[in-house]
């Protein structure tokens, strides 16, 4: 077979196609229990996560040492204003890092990496991430989603042997997937890779390709056309990145992370062996999927690192800033702010260490525990960036640079926030993550009930279904009317000088009020469940507060038990679990009392131009051009921005 030149039209994909495609590539065993997956049942399995899981001593040791020598490299050869102002990371800074070995973290050491376990790893991305927040994207993109992650789970011991000692000490890799009219709908997908022989002939364009700039190595997901021979579907490839026919047509620029070195890239006949192919023909998606279940992690990892920062500059700022003869963390207006972020801060670090250690000791399955931490992070950490610019005044919203010019502290208020936006978009948006959580959620309940909304389903699948569903309500359902959350000493074991053991008896009667409401709604709505977005994402923020106050709760015992400031994290566990409450009242209530239809009748208005009216009396400076750039394959087309470090 000869692969053709001819275009590669996009693809037309039904709304149920692309549904179909998003599932299939989803994990459908539960082969290990789930603690966040119990909890949206109506469960807590508190068994599941504490006593808090311990990394073993020799792991501890060798990350500890590593942490040490990063942190001197922080501390002494990165300038994270000099990034900030070229908007580039210097190639000595980079190399310096190749050196230190932080390219191959999670690297097994057999392949020349560091072999740290994922708590370590995260660590050392919330380390790094504070010192220049581009060069923890930079790192983050290379190993969670780039070439070694994938390979480590699915490649041959051969694909193994070849590029993972690349990836642990001199190349840098980057994950394609997105393309300039495909983001989360990946069933749209255009790229294309035809058999020829032995190998497969790329031809496509890809947008946002983190590290694509400078990499040496990519992960492309590209669609092989179902032939002879070929199964087909969406596929994975290891591909050189300077290989004939690749082109890096543009640096993008953003509104933060101003060193990402991101890029579009196109592929113009790009040849590359069927050895490089990851996983058969129609696993990318699936391949991907799985990828991220730990790969998402390092996003929140470097979350908490944000809220440290933004706690210590915090509390160095409003203690010395005085206002009406008292510093102005005393006044109150001021000081809720700071709690706010020192109790966040603390139970964000308990969520995303507690999921780490979970994925390093594999008894448990972390989809959701990861997505979560995902979801929380990334929405958390910036409305603490977006108060300690509130607390920094106009000084907050000054650049460092301007501050340093007229005598004061060089603090980047302004450029973590700017930073800080893109984790509620990268890796699944905020809105993207809100329908995977609530996929997985109801998944229990789509496996004894799906059949009876499935309008595709004959009368006796739905009547056998619905036998199914009535066993299995009929024991589910009376579990959720009582359980330990109105026992007045449970959880006995968190009651010290500050009791946690009132939260932890909340938490599990939570669980069981949003397992019901869950349960509501999918019998009011039946098919159009997966309509009600706004619905389904309280129901999901509801289960992430659920988790991060027992991770929060879990955390203060452990440390409590190892004799690490037990008293302190205490008193952050139980201010985190009361300001978490108030939010999840709020989202119960919000559950049932919104304007979710109204929104939808207004946005109907606002299409049909019924209030294009309000839109008079200013110009827009955007000027002309598509909303999508056109991306046809074809040669390239402008010129090659590639630049590999070396």
């Amino acid at each position: 077979m000869s692969a053709s030149p001819a275009p590669n039209p996009r693809p037309t994909v039904t709304e149920r196609e692309a549904r179909e495609v998003a599932e299939a590539a989803r994990e459908q065993d539960w082969r290990k229990p789930s603690f966040a997956k119990e909890l949206f049942l109506g469960r807590l399995r508190l068994d599941l996560i504490h006593p808090h899981p311990q990394p073993a001593d020799e792991h501890v040791q060798r990350g500890e040492e590593f942490l040490a020598k990063l942190r001197d490299f922080c501390e002494t050869r990165i300038d994270g204003a000099r990034i900030e102002r070229e908007a580039q990371i210097p190639d000595e800074t980079i190399n310096g890092l190749k050196d230190l070995g932080a390219f191959g973290m999670k690297i097994d050491t057999k392949y020349g990496g560091l072999g740290l376990t994922q708590v370590y790893y995260n660590k050392a991305l919330a380390l790094v991430g504070s010192a220049s927040p581009a060069i923890g994207a930079l790192l983050s993109a290379h190993q969670s989603i780039g070439v070694p992650q994938p390979l480590k789970i699915f490649g041959t011991q051969e694909q193994k042997d070849t590029f993972l000692p690349r990836c642990a000490r001199t190349d840098i890799s980057a994950f394609l997937l997105t393309e300039p009219d495909v983001g989360s709908d990946p069933a749209r997908l255009a790229t294309t890779a035809v058999p020829e022989g032995d190998d497969y002939i790329i031809d496509g364009v890809k947008l946002w390709t983190t590290n694509g700039v400078v990499a040496d190595l990519l992960v492309v997901m590209a669609r092989v056309p179902k032939s002879e021979g070929h199964k087909g579907g969406i596929t994975a490839f290891v591909v050189e990145a300077a290989s004939e026919g690749i082109t890096v047509e543009n640096r993008n620029a953003f509104m933060g992370l101003r060193g990402l070195e991101n890029g579009v890239t196109r592929f113009h006949r790009v040849r590359v062996p069927a050895a490089n192919r990851i996983g058969p023909e129609g696993a990318g998606l699936k391949i991907a999927l799985t990828t991220l279940n730990t790969g998402r992690l390092s996003l929140p990892a470097m979350c908490v690192g944000a809220g440290k920062w933004c706690l210590k500059i915090a509390r160095e700022w409003s203690g010395a800033r005085e206002q009406w003869g008292r510093p102005v963390a005393l006044h109150e207006a001021v000081g809720s702010k700071i709690s706010f972020i020192a109790a966040t801060t603390f139970a964000l670090e308990a969520v995303v260490d507690l999921s780490s250690q979970m994925a390093d000791e594999d008894r448990n399955d972390i989809r959701i525990e990861a997505a979560l931490a995902k979801l929380y992070g990334s929405e958390m950490a910036w409305l603490m960036a977006d108060e300690l610019v509130q607390i920094r005044g106009g000084r907050g919203f000054e650049t460092a640079e301007s501050l340093r010019a007229r005598g004061e502290r060089a603090v980047p208020a302004e450029q973590m926030l700017r930073d800080l936006r893109i984790n509620r978009i990268f890796e699944g948006s905020t809105e993207i993550m809100h329908l995977l959580i609530a996929r997985e959620a109801v998944d229990t309940h789509l496996s004894v009930a799906g059949d009876l909304i499935d309008p595709d389903k004959s009368l006796s699948d739905k009547a056998k279904a619905g036998a199914n569903a009535g066993v299995f309500y009929a024991k589910w359902l009376p579990k959720l009317v009582a359980g330990q959350g109105r026992i007045p000493g449970a959880y006995g074991e968190f009651r010290q000088e500050v009791d946690l053991s009132p939260h932890l008896r909340y938490v599990e009667r939570g669980a069981r009020k949003l397992a019901r409401s869950t349960f509501y709604g999918m019998s009011r709505w039946q098919g159009r469940m997966e309509t009600k977005q706004g619905f389904l994402g309280r129901i999901v923020d509801i289960g992430a507060e659920l988790f991060a106050m027992s991770a929060a709760c879990v955390r203060a015992e452990h440390l409590r038990r190892t004799g690490q400031h037990g008293r302190e994290a205490y008193q952050l566990a139980d201010a985190f679990c009361r300001q978490s409450r108030i939010r999840v009242e709020e989202l119960f209530g919000r559950l049932w009392t919104n304007t979710d239809e109204l929104d939808r009748r207004v946005v109907k208005g606002v299409l049909s131009g019924t209030y294009e009216w309000l839109e008079q009396g200013v110009v827009d400076p955007s000027g002309e051009g598509p909303w999508i750039a056109d991306a046809a394959p074809g040669p390239a087309r402008r010129e090659n921005v590639h630049r590999p470090i070396r």
